[in-house]
């Protein structure tokens, strides 16, 4: 379903592939620096699909607001985001972007001490930030600024109301199993696993014993795969979307809009997972120990403390014995 309104004006599809059919609203005006731009203006990288993109928005929303700064985001992040929710940072010029000589400062996926003490008037934070020990002090001001329009809103209910069937006492899970690039990149790059069929039974199973009535809306780029290794036959699963990743906003919207969520890896299954609340459960301890992964990720800064963990099956990762 499309939802373009003649009030809106739209980039051509070829050039904004990632949300078919959603109407990209206008950039918001733009002025010349005023007297508070002329003290300084930061702004982030926009780099990465979805989850990289709402990571470095909330990640400069905060350090913005800790240094004392005016946070401004690029173009493309607002053409990125602005489809989805009402986010409200300004938005720069082009002009404005390439005439400032700005102080690249690189940012790792976890909070430290240096990042309330930033020097600079004209800073851009660079890397793939997508911590909660960035900005989970300000959770309601991150959940409002991801806060979906409201035919978005309307169209992800819509679709949940519709699986409630004979379910009495239905409590929506949210599954979001990424492969795609990973089934190769984890093994072969990073000494890691992917979610198995073994993983996901568990996380499944965990619901099963606490709610009543669950109902699992399955979504991934990996769908063929999902449907052959998730036991549907209970009648409470639901396989949403066509995997190929072509409208991965409704996908997103779904996940959002559950009561719990069981995430795999990546940075969209943490994202839905925040901004559903309730439960999650997480893919953990998916790499070998001695994984470079590890010098750029910190699993405890990147799922929240009250997330619950399933231990990943590392055998395939293993030397096979010989007998």
């Amino acid at each position: 379903m499309s939802y373009r309104s003649p009030a809106c004006s739209f980039l051509q599809e070829s050039a904004f592939p990632h949300f078919t059919g959603l109407c990209v609203p206008s950039l918001p005006p733009t002025s010349p620096l005023t007297a508070a731009s002329a003290r300084g203006m930061w702004t982030v990288n926009s780099q990465g699909r979805l989850g990289n993109q709402m990571g470095q928005y909330a990640t400069l929303y905060a350090l913005a607001k800790l240094n004392g700064r005016k946070a401004y985001i690029l173009p493309d992040m607002h053409q990125y985001l602005s489809p989805l929710f009402h986010i409200t940072l300004p938005v720069l010029s082009r002009f404005t972007v390439w005439t400032t000589f700005w102080k690249n400062y690189h940012i790792n996926d976890w909070m430290s001490e240096e990042y309330r003490h930033i020097e600079g008037r004209y800073v851009k934070l660079t890397g793939y930030p997508c911590s909660w020990t960035f900005y989970d002090h300000l959770r309601p001001e991150i959940l409002k600024e991801f806060s979906f329009h409201d035919h978005i809103k309307e169209e992800a209910n819509r679709y949940l109301l519709g699986l409630h069937g004979s379910h009495r006492e239905p409590t929506y899970v949210g599954v979001h199993v990424r492969r795609g690039d990973y089934v190769w990149v984890m093994p072969n790059k990073w000494k890691g696993v992917v979610a198995d069929k073994g993983y996901l039974e568990n996380a499944m199973n965990y619901f099963r014993e606490k709610y009543r009535d669950p109902i699992f809306v399955v979504t991934s780029n990996g769908m063929s795969w999902c449907k052959e290794n998730i036991d549907a036959s209970k009648g409470d699963v639901y396989f949403a979307g066509d995997g190929k990743e072509s409208s991965p906003w409704r996908d997103f919207a779904l996940l959002a809009h559950c009561n719990h969520t069981i995430m795999t890896i990546g940075t969209f299954g943490i994202w839905a997972g925040y901004l559903a609340g309730g439960e999650t459960i997480y893919l953990a301890n998916y790499t070998l120990p001695d994984s470079t992964f590890l010098k750029i990720f910190k699993p405890s800064a990147t799922f929240l403390p009250e997330w619950v963990g399933i231990p990943a099956d590392l055998s395939p990762l293993l030397p096979k014995s010989s007998h």
